[in-house]
C-alpha cells in the first residue's frame, strides 16, 4: 500500500491494464492507492507493493470500504471476473462510491476470420460437431461447463501442469509457456490436427497469435462474449482514459 495526502484510490488488479495503471499512480503526487489482488498474477511482479487475497465475501468488502474509506474503486480485473465485477458494482452503488471499471476492448473480427459469437460454454454442444478436435484457449476456471463437448477430442492449454484430471472424457491438458509466435500457434495446430478454437474474448495483443494462425489456416473459432457490463458503471478502455477520469474526480 502507498500512502500520501490527496485521493484514496482502491484498485482490484488483476489484468494487464492493472499493472500500467498501477505504475502510473504510484508515485502520483496527491494519491494514496491501495491495490489488491484476489491470487497472485502469472509472469511479472506487480509493479508496487499489492495485497493479495479477497475481502471474505460482499460483507467483508463493504467492511473494508467502511473502514478505509476510498474515494473511488477503479475495478481493473479480468474481463471475465464476472462475479467480483458484478459485486464491485452493486456495493458502489449502493454506497454511492465512485467506481471506474477498467478494461481493454474485445477482438473484433476482420476480413478472413470465421467467427462465431456464443454466450455461453454450453452452446459448443450445437456449434461443433461430434467427432472434431477442439482446442480450447480460454484457460482452467470454468473448464468443466465445457463437458458438453465430450465425443470431440478437447485440448485445453495450461501453463502449469494441471493439479487434477481432465473433468471430463475425452480432453487432455498440454502445457506450454507463453509468449506464442503465429507460426509457433500454426504449427502447434496442425500438429494436433485441430478443427476448432474456442476463446474467450480477453483482447489485448499477447493472445492474439492464435487468433491470427486461426484465420490463415481456416479455422473456425467460437468466441465466448464477454459478461454484460453491469448498470451504470463508466468503463475506460485505455490509460489515458482512466486518468482522465481519476483526474476529474
Amino acid at each position: 500500500m502507498i500512502r500520501d495526502r490527496g485521493k484514496r484510490l482502491l484498485l482490484l488488479a488483476g489484468s494487464g491494464e492493472s499493472r500500467a495503471l498501477a505504475q502510473a499512480l504510484a508515485w502520483r503526487e496527491g494519491v494514496t492507492l491501495e491495490v489488491r489482488l484476489a491470487r497472485p498474477m502469472r509472469g511479472r511482479a506487480f509493479p508496487v507493493a499489492a495485497t493479495t487475497g479477497g475481502f471474505g465475501g460482499a460483507e467483508g468488502f463493504r467492511a473494508f470500504l467502511d473502514d478505509w474509506k476510498p474515494d473511488a474503486v477503479i475495478d481493473a480485473t479480468h474481463p471475465y471476473a464476472e462475479s467480483i465485477t458484478a459485486r464491485t458494482a452493486g456495493i458502489c452503488r449502493s454506497l454511492g462510491l465512485p467506481l471506474l471499471h477498467h478494461e481493454r476492448a474485445p477482438w473484433q473480427a476482420t476480413k478472413g476470420d470465421d467467427w462465431v459469437e456464443i454466450d455461453s460454454p454450453e452452446a459448443c454442444r450445437s456449434l461443433i460437431p461430434e467427432g472434431a478436435c477442439v482446442f480450447l484457449g480460454t484457460g482452467r476456471a470454468g473448464l468443466e461447463r465445457f463437458g458438453c463437448l465430450e465425443g470431440r477430442r478437447v485440448i485445453c492449454r495450461q501453463l502449469d501442469a494441471a493439479d487434477g484430471p481432465f473433468p471430463f472424457e475425452g480432453g487432455e491438458f498440454i502445457v506450454s509457456v507463453p509468449p506464442f509466435s503465429v507460426e509457433a500457434e500454426m504449427r502447434l495446430f496442425h500438429r494436433l490436427e485441430v478443427d476448432w478454437l474456442v476463446v474467450k474474448n480477453a483482447g489485448g495483443e499477447g493472445a492474439r497469435p492464435k487468433l491470427d494462425a486461426a484465420r490463415a489456416m481456416g479455422l473456425p473459432v467460437a468466441m465466448l462474449a464477454r459478461p454484460p457490463e453491469p448498470e451504470g458503471v463508466t468503463r475506460a478502455e485505455t490509460l489515458q482514459a482512466a486518468m482522465d477520469w481519476i483526474e476529474a474526480l
